[in-house]
């Protein structure tokens, strides 16, 4: 048995003149907002209005980035504003200092125990993972 295998699926149809639907869509849009800004304001305040929605028309029914539609761009770029954001903590290592006791009267001077870096890394390594520690 032989079956047609459709080709050409992620590419959208022109349905008016070079036109595909979104991209008509997107232009009427942005002409019904320039048409409704051009007769509700003054010309000299509706055209710092009236370009960049021209613009914006433009760029979603045209523009494209990464061969993607620029409104996915505009989404992603939506959801990182309004969206929750994570912060990470990056950790750095600091040089450590070995601590001394103080002096009582009539004692020798007593030193607190070192630990190497290394054995300190190990140590925080298995508390971290819960490790057993002998």
């Amino acid at each position: 048995m032989n079956f047609r295998v459709p080709q050409f699926i992620d590419i959208e149809d022109k349905i008016f003149g070079p036109l595909t639907f979104k991209q008509f869509i997107y232009l009427i849009g942005g002409g019904g907002a320039i048409f409704i800004l051009y007769s509700l304001l003054p010309f000299y305040l509706a055209i710092w209005l009236i370009v960049p929605t021209a613009a914006l028309a433009l760029a979603l029914a045209f523009y494209k980035v990464n061969n993607r539609p620029f409104v996915h761009m505009l989404e992603a770029a939506t959801r990182y504003v309004v969206g929750i954001k994570m912060y990470l903590w990056k950790r750095r290592d600091k040089p450590i200092q070995p601590k001394t006791v103080e002096k009582k009267e009539g004692a020798a001077p007593v030193e607190a125990k070192r630990l190497s870096a290394s054995k300190l890394r190990d140590l925080s390594w298995s508390l971290d993972v819960k490790e057993n520690i002998k």
